[in-house]
């Protein structure tokens, strides 16, 4: 297979499918040998190999050869989250030796979507262990079974997490596409130090039946891709309603099939865009730069920019100990659950993981222990007067007094933010040390987001956000699709030790 296609979009590959030029399976060889030469030995992206992908590759090759595709994915090798059960061969332990050998009873229902529209499971990809809700002191893309995943673009620098392998694996070319989870920041963060494409959807859109969880207020599942109208291909081939998750029932008749359609490179002309400033600008001054240079070349490209269109409760959100009380409870009370349901695991709650986690410290808890867990452990159920009382002031805060009282007070179409700072230092000793960050109105809302390259700052990715209402994906897409085919900010990293002087 040509070295051109590394940056191929899910649509070049088809193309090339079609004309004959190569086929699932030769792509599938294409990118494990990719995952042989950078990851095994080096970024740690992946944490197992789907030992069918060949197999299922030369199925679907023999089915388009027979029927045609099934549509956009028919072939495409994509990488899940080792946070998303799948009965295959591969495992599902969000990293944590815990779980390895546990086996779930169904399929996590995103994984049996892509199957269904032709994708090629290609590997599980590492992550944070327990998507980051282990420690308060974690170090963002380290897990206990994968080891800690590096960033591409400096090899010192960290890849952010919790969704670290996926983000990696896409921005390496290791997979056409992936897909990762996010509670808060989880897909937005990652994304934007490893220069790709994230989408944070509205709560409900996408299933999170069979996913590893943190909190049923606040998990959402969403795709990583290399462009905006990759995630977009993923996204519609992911969304739908389950009856394995209640949540999804409120997406009836508000999500489409193809995302894609609603692509349109015009379309940031006439969008009336808001800036949040207070609490989301100001962190960093590299960061500040890029994410002002974009928002010139949104008014360059006809946006109507309401500057400032500040958040009224970002300070009151950002200070409240609410959205970690409503984690904790929600956590103890959804990993029960979840380990309780598995079909074979040797842990079946969390005080059984804590346990574990102390009987083999030397492996999980050599960098970080497991305060979050501990804490999780000490509350008291869902019926707790003060869990209720924080998830209703979180959604009050970021909902009603918050993103929709700005939106409505300046119509807006969308609010604009830098995603994050650029990566910082690998830091074992202390854990991650970020800058700041723009993922938590949404997280607490349980609305939609998704950001986009932006710049660079040494070297290292920066992206920006668009986030806004409930449900308004399409919207949001067609103004990322915009910004991007105007900028093309996007390029593949070259693996450098650290950052240039």
């Amino acid at each position: 297979m040509p070295k051109s296609f590394e940056e191929s979009t899910i649509s070049e590959l088809q193309a090339a499918m079609e004309r004959g030029r190569t086929t699932s399976e030769q792509l599938v060889r294409w990118y494990l040998r990719r995952i042989e030469e950078l990851d095994v030995h080096g970024l740690r992206s992946i944490i197992q190999v789907n030992p069918d992908a060949l197999e299922i590759a030369r199925s679907l090759d023999d089915e388009r050869e027979r029927k045609g595709p099934r549509g956009a994915l028919h072939g495409i090798p994509v990488v899940l989250k080792d946070n998303i059960a799948t009965t295959d061969k591969m495992e599902t332990t969000a990293g944590s030796l815990a779980l390895t050998g546990s086996r779930p009873k169904k399929e996590a229902f995103v994984a049996r979507r892509l199957r269904e529209a032709g994708a090629v499971i290609l590997a599980k990809s590492n992550l944070s262990e327990w998507a980051n809700f282990r420690s308060s002191g974690s170090s963002s893309g380290w897990s206990g079974r994968g080891g800690q995943v590096l960033n591409p673009y400096a090899l010192d620098r960290s890849p952010c997490g919790s969704s670290s392998g996926s983000a990696v694996a896409v921005a390496a070319n290791l997979a056409a596409c992936a897909v990762g989870t996010e509670t808060d920041g989880s897909i937005l963060c990652p994304s934007s130090v490893n220069g790709i494409v994230g989408i944070k959807p509205t709560l409900g859109l996408v299933s999170r039946a069979g996913v590893v969880p943190i909190a049923h207020s606040q998990d959402t599942v969403g795709p990583m891709a290399r462009t905006v109208a990759d995630a977009a291909a993923m996204l519609g081939a992911m969304a739908g309603v389950d009856r394995d998750d209640p949540e999804t029932r409120s997406s009836a008749g508000k999500s489409h099939g193809d995302y894609t359609k609603l692509l349109d490179r015009d379309g940031l002309r006439g969008a009336r865009i808001g800036v949040p400033r207070q609490g989301y600008y100001g962190y960093s001054e590299k960061t500040d730069e890029i994410a002002e240079a974009a928002i010139g070349e949104m008014r360059k490209l006809g946006a109507k920019i309401i500057d400032p269109a500040d958040i009224p409760t970002a300070k009151e959100m950002s200070s409240s100990e609410d959205e970690m009380t409503v984690l904790l409870y929600e956590f103890k009370a959804d990993i029960d659950g979840y380990l309780a349901g598995l079909q074979k695991s040797k842990v079946r709650s969390l005080k059984d993981v804590i346990g574990f986690n102390e009987k083999h410290r030397e492996k999980e808890m050599r960098y970080f222990g497991q305060d979050l867990f501990l804490k999780a452990y000490e509350t008291k159920g869902l019926k707790d007067r003060k869990y209720l009382r924080a998830l209703k002031e979180n959604r009050r805060r970021s909902r009603e007094r918050g993103i929709d009282a700005v939106m409505e007070k300046d119509q807006l179409d969308a609010l604009v933010t830098p995603t994050t700072s650029p990566a910082w230092v690998i830091d074992h000793v202390d854990g991650d040390h970020g800058l700041g960050g723009a993922s938590q109105p949404t997280a607490l809302a349980g609305y939609p987001a998704i950001t986009v390259p932006a710049g660079f700052a040494f070297g290292l990715p920066v992206g920006i956000t668009f986030m806004g209402r409930g449900y308004s994906e399409a919207k949001l897409i067609r103004l990322a699709y915009s910004y991007e085919q105007a900028t093309r900010h996007r390029s593949p990293p070259k693996y450098r030790p650290t950052t240039p002087e």
